[in-house]
C-alpha cells in the first residue's frame, strides 16, 4: 500500500471520529476525504468504519490496522524529516595543512569541536613548514592550514588572494648547546650569525624569521646543518652541533631539562595564524573551520 494520503485520511477520521473534522484537519474537502477513504477500503478488502449518529466509528478491522498505519505514517514523516536534514548537513572533505605540534596549534581541540559540529565531513591532514602549507593553499591542494609569521604580517604582499586570521603572539628564542653559555655572552645578532647554525630551508618560518633579522644587518648564519623540524634542530642543538631558534616554551622547557643555553636579550616575535584563499571563505566547508576555529582560540591573541 503506497497511497499515503489515503493512510493519512484513514488516521484522521480515526482520531476525530468525523470525517468534516477530518477535512477540516487535512485542509480538504469532505468528498475528497470520503474518496480516499472508499478507495483505500476497496483496495483492502475490509470496512474499516461504521456509521453512528455522532459520525464515524471504527470497526474491528479498522482498530487493527489503526497503530500500523500510524507506524506508517510516524516512519515516513521521520524519512521526509532525515531527507530534509540531508541538504543542511555539511559533507564532503575539508584539507588542512598542520605544522609544528599538534598540542601548539590546538589540532586536538579543533578536530573535536569540528568533528561535533559536521560528524559527516571527513578531515584530511598534510605536515609541512608554514612556507609549503602556504603554497598548497594558493594552488588548491589544501583548503585551510596553520602558518607563523611575524605579527601583522600574515602570509605577506606576494600573496594578496590568502586571507589570515592570528590566533596567537610568541617569541622565538635563541638556544644554544650546554656549556656555550660564554660563546654566546655577546648576544648581538652579528657577533651571533658568526657561530655554527642549524638553519632551515626558505619555506620555513624559521628562516624567514632569522633572514628578516640578519638580512638588514648584511650578515648571514653560519649555517653548519640544514634540518626542516622541530625535533630534529633541537637534537643537534643538544649534540653541541650549533646555535637554533625554539619557542618559547620549548626553550625553557630545554635549558630547565637539558641543560641547553637561552641567549639573553635576544628573541622574535611571531604569530600563530590561520590561513586560506580569500575567495573561497563562504564555502560551507571552510566556513565552518574558521567558526571552530573561533571557538577554540576564543579572542586570542
Amino acid at each position: 500500500m503506497h497511497d499515503l494520503p489515503a493512510l493519512r485520511a484513514f488516521v484522521t477520521v480515526a482520531r476525530e471520529g468525523s470525517v468534516s473534522r477530518a477535512a477540516e484537519r487535512l485542509h480538504l474537502t469532505q468528498p475528497a476525504v470520503s474518496l480516499k477513504l472508499k478507495h483505500l477500503q476497496e483496495a483492502l478488502g475490509l470496512t474499516l468504519f461504521r456509521r453512528r449518529p455522532q459520525g464515524l466509528a471504527l470497526t474491528a478491522d479498522g482498530h487493527a490496522l489503526l497503530p500500523p498505519a500510524e507506524r506508517a505514517l510516524a516512519a515516513m514523516a521521520a524519512f521526509e524529516q532525515s531527507a530534509r536534514a540531508l541538504h543542511s548537513t555539511l559533507r564532503g572533505r575539508l584539507r588542512i595543512g598542520t605544522i609544528v605540534d599538534p598540542e601548539f596549534i590546538r589540532l586536538g581541540a579543533f578536530l573535536h569541536r569540528l568533528v561535533e559540529r559536521a560528524p559527516q565531513l571527513e578531515t584530511e591532514l598534510q605536515h609541512g613548514m608554514s612556507g609549503s602549507v602556504l603554497e598548497w593553499i594558493r594552488r588548491d591542494e589544501l583548503d585551510v592550514g596553520f602558518f607563523l609569521a611575524p605579527p601583522g604580517e600574515g602570509p605577506g604582499p606576494d600573496t594578496p588572494g590568502i586571507a589570515h586570521r592570528e590566533l596567537t603572539h610568541f617569541h622565538y628564542h635563541v638556544v644554544a648547546p650546554p656549556g656555550w653559555g660564554s660563546r654566546v655572552a655577546n648576544p648581538d645578532w652579528t657577533s651571533l650569525a658568526a657561530l655554527p647554525w642549524i638553519v632551515t630551508p626558505t619555506l620555513s618560518a624559521h628562516h624567514r624569521l632569522l633572514h628578516g633579522m640578519l638580512d638588514p644587518l648584511g650578515v648571514m648564519p653560519k649555517g653548519v646543518a640544514q634540518v626542516d623540524q622541530e625535533a630534529c634542530m633541537l637534537d643537534l642543538v643538544r649534540a653541541g652541533v650549533g646555535l637554533s631558534l625554539a619557542r618559547d616554551a620549548l626553550a625553557m622547557a630545554e635549558r630547565q631539562e637539558r641543560g641547553l643555553v637561552v641567549v639573553e636579550g635576544v628573541r622574535l616575535p611571531c604569530a600563530l595564524c590561520f590561513v586560506w584563499q580569500r575567495e573561497r571563505r563562504e564555502e560551507p566547508a571552510i566556513a565552518t573551520a574558521l567558526e571552530v576555529l573561533e571557538e577554540v582560540w576564543g579572542n586570542q591573541p
